[in-house]
């Protein structure tokens, strides 16, 4: 591969296109599968017969896992090898959703109780908060040290996209994945078997890349969903300079914006976290048959927050104050509709123009606390911006779930509460 021809490298990159689609894959198949898994247990937690509010928690705990050790990974790819890494990430990914997917066929098969299935399933689920953080910062290390400076930015945002593509791929395969036998955890096997895939073609086609000072990083990202778009936050860190003491968020000059990022992310966080339960109530669904409907009000998420920071956001070039604002107001209103939607039209509408909302404010924090520091202290607020984006996965779900069982409507109307409350101190705050 040493001698490939210029056409087949990566512009500004020692780095040659096929060597750039298997780290590209690495993060396409474990985003896809992760919110094909979203897209399925809302249904799979009705059919065993667990409260909503268990579905939630069996994710925080692997949420997380990924914010602790996300730090930890991304200092280890220097030092231990990025191809190394990379397989470590996809090997948790693998194990984890394979097991996943054996103890909830056995939940809705009654071989064991509900409630050993959602303990065995959070703590199989831990497998991937732990070691599938490894796989993001390991990929865009790797990138990053085969890059030139001026063409690494670029380089590292057309690899975090892969993130982004995934969110889509994920619940719109979902559906076909439900098989005979297994039902509804077929797309945890399909996945775990695609992650394979990957996992050998990485092993055999992938050289070695060692690392060591100097060689170019990764940064941590943020937990995997649907709201795990392309920020900037990693490859800021990941193309800054050298690295800095860490940064706190009370820092007067970023804390407006980190704010801005914690509630707009728990807002979306709840909403996210339930609607899949909100889609199976409106619509009178059976728990078998109910992953189509959500998965096509959940493609209508990530596809119209793809809409807009691939699309609008470039084209409007607003500054981020701008951003945040109309994007708070946008997702309120689509968390407003969503709440009295009471049909799939109104779900997708509803659900579809609160994540265009979303996809203004998350790079409005970003920017906005990017531009507050100076370039040497890039990779130190990156650290706080994944934190801040990071966050919002380990509470909001299950205060969401909670909300839920109070009333099914709760959740979506407090988070559009939450938003409008912030509004007027976003204005005078965000400078």
């Amino acid at each position: 591969m040493a001698d490939a021809s210029p056409r087949q490298k990566v512009a500004g990159s020692a780095l040659t296109t096929p060597h750039f689609l298997l780290l590209f894959s690495a993060m396409l198949v474990a985003a896809a599968g992760n919110t094909a898994l979203q897209s399925v247990m809302p249904a799979i937690g009705r059919a065993i017969g667990i409260a909503d509010f268990w579905v939630a928690v069996a994710y925080t705990w692997s949420a997380v896992l990924w914010v602790l050790l996300a730090p930890f990974w991304a200092e280890k790819s220097d030092h231990h090898g990025r191809k190394a890494l990379t397989l470590l990430g996809l090997g948790g990914f693998i194990v984890s959703m394979t097991l996943c997917g054996l103890v909830l066929v056995a939940g809705l098969h009654e071989w064991i109780a509900g409630a050993t299935t959602f303990t065995l399933f959070a703590l199989f689920r831990a497998i991937y908060g732990s070691l599938g953080c490894a796989t993001p910062s390991a990929t865009q290390a790797y990138l990053a040290s085969k890059t030139r400076r001026a063409a690494r930015t670029s380089a590292l945002s057309a690899l975090s996209s892969s993130f982004g593509l995934g969110t889509i791929v994920g619940p719109a395969l979902a559906p076909l994945f439900v098989l005979p036998f297994v039902g509804l955890p077929g797309p945890l096997f399909a996945f775990a078997l695609i992650g394979l895939f990957v996992f050998l073609a990485i092993l055999w086609g992938l050289p070695e890349d060692v690392g060591g000072p100097g060689k170019g990083r990764g940064a941590a990202m943020s937990y995997p969903s649907l709201a795990s778009m392309v920020t900037g936050s990693s490859v800021r860190a990941a193309t800054a300079p050298s690295r800095m003491k860490r940064l706190s968020w009370r820092d007067p000059r970023v804390r407006p914006w980190i704010m801005s990022g914690v509630i707009a992310g728990h807002a979306q966080a709840a909403g996210l976290t339930c609607i899949g339960f909100f889609v199976i109530d409106q619509l009178r669904l059976q728990p078998n048959g109910a992953e189509g409907p959500i998965a096509i009000v959940m493609m209508a998420g990530a596809a119209a927050t793809l809409a807009a920071q691939w699309g609008l956001i470039p084209k409007l070039n607003l500054s981020p104050r701008l951003l945040i604002l109309w994007g708070t107001t946008i997702a309120t209103a689509g968390l407003l509709i969503t709440m009295v939607a009471d049909d799939l039209y109104g779900l997708v509408l509803g659900f579809g123009v609160a994540s265009l909302g979303f996809g203004f404010t998350r790079p409005g924090f970003t920017a906005g606390a990017s531009l507050a520091v100076p370039l040497a202290e890039q990779g130190a607020v990156a650290g706080v911006i994944t934190s801040a984006n990071g966050i919002s996965y380990v509470a909001a779900p299950s205060v969401g779930m909670l909300l839920y069982a109070v009333d099914p409507h709760l959740p979506f109307g407090a988070a559009a509460l939450l938003l409008l409350i912030s509004m007027p101190w976003a204005v005078r705050s965000l400078r």
